[in-house]
């Protein structure tokens, strides 16, 4: 259906409070923002999101917009290129690929509803389900709040679960290490263990905390030390026998190049990489040399893209977006078994915005 060009890009910006104040080792929240896209073409439409801030729904609206309008609806990675040119001057990695990845994903969705196909089938599917792992753990859990969340992941049949450590201030790394035995102990010998330090170690502590992890039996140390520090990274893997991993502020395919040599597991974030048009190079790239990649945050985001990567890890089952995600749309995928199973029926991915977001909505 060439010949189908964009006549409209809709942006919204909706904020979602969290149960109560959140932190993890070097960061506290209260809230969750959504920056929603939607684009028109031919009668059909196209959703796509990112979480990010209020300014990604201004750069969509500045310097976004007016470059997909009168492009065709079914070349994305024109579109694509188009946007990341256009936003040349301003830098492209930050909030503007952010803001650029809710316009991508939107663009997918937009192509496979006028194609009458499951977007599955557009990305070229490789599975039909797409394992997850709890995540959340906030060092600002109560015991009886992480036992309560472990319960829940449990409940969905998760295999893995990961808690935010990180307090490398005064006595806190001792608490980081009871936390994990905590987890151990409510998760039973059968869940494999993960933590996620949000670069809040020094090299010195990580080396010292991974230590204790691995004998611990922990597998997966996230962000040990900044993702910006290779070196670190590179020092602290060749130390430990768990897997470390990062990526998660990946922007492009520069940023994954430089974590290949330094991670055992490479995290993508398409709502932070460049959509799903961006998220599939990153984990060719990654394929190529020979890693894994594990989808970070944003499960029904992820869902569909996830689904067609042959190396594929996990998703992350982030508790935040795990709970805003039913209130910002309808026709979030099923979870059963311990994995997503993204709508195959439906023209697009299947999600529509929600009559439920409507009071979380900050323009209007």
């Amino acid at each position: 259906m060439s010949g189908s060009t964009i006549t409209d890009v809709d942006v919204a910006v909706f904020q979602f409070p969290t149960d109560g104040p959140e932190a993890d080792g070097t960061l506290e929240w209260d809230s969750t923002t959504a920056v929603t896209v939607t684009l028109r073409a031919d009668g059909a439409t196209g959703l796509g999101w990112t979480y990010s801030s209020p300014a990604a729904a201004a750069v969509i609206r500045h310097h976004l917009a007016d470059v997909a309008c009168g492009l065709d609806a079914m070349d994305v990675a024109a579109g694509w290129e188009a946007m990341r040119r256009a936003c040349r001057n301003f830098g492209s990695k930050g909030l503007v690929m952010q803001a650029i990845s809710a316009v991508d994903i939107a663009w997918w969705d937009l192509q496979a509803t006028l194609l009458d196909r499951p977007v599955t089938e557009v990305l070229g599917r490789c599975r039909d389900s797409v394992p997850i792992y709890g995540s959340g753990g906030f060092t600002s859990l109560t015991d009886a709040q992480l036992a309560d969340q472990v319960e829940w992941w449990r409940g969905l049949g998760t295999t893995a679960m990961k808690i935010k450590i990180g307090q490398s201030w005064g006595t806190r790394v001792d608490r980081d290490l009871l936390r994990v035995c905590q987890l151990r102990g409510l998760a039973g010998d059968g869940v494999e263990l993960m933590v996620d330090a949000n670069g809040g170690y020094s090299v010195g502590e990580a080396r010292r905390v991974g230590a204790a992890l691995d004998e611990l039996g922990v597998v997966w140390f996230e962000e040990p030390v900044s993702s910006e520090d290779v070196d670190g990274l590179r020092a602290v893997r060749n130390a430990l026998r768990c897997d470390v991993a990062a990526g998660e502020y990946a922007a492009d395919l520069a940023d994954a190049r430089a974590l290949l040599p330094v991670v055992d597991c490479l995290q993508l974030d398409a709502t932070r990489c460049g959509g799903w048009t961006g998220f599939l190079r990153g984990a060719a790239l990654a394929q190529a040399h020979q890693r894994q990649v594990s989808a970070h945050c944003g499960p029904a985001v992820h869902a569909a893209v996830a689904a067609a990567v042959p190396n594929l890890r996990h998703v992350e089952y982030f508790a935040d977006h795990a709970r805003l995600e039913p209130l910002l749309l309808d026709g979030v995928p099923a979870i059963h078994g311990g994995a997503l199973h993204p709508d195959t029926t439906r023209p697009g991915h299947g999600m529509t915005l929600s009559e439920r977001a409507a009071p979380y909505r900050l323009d209007g």
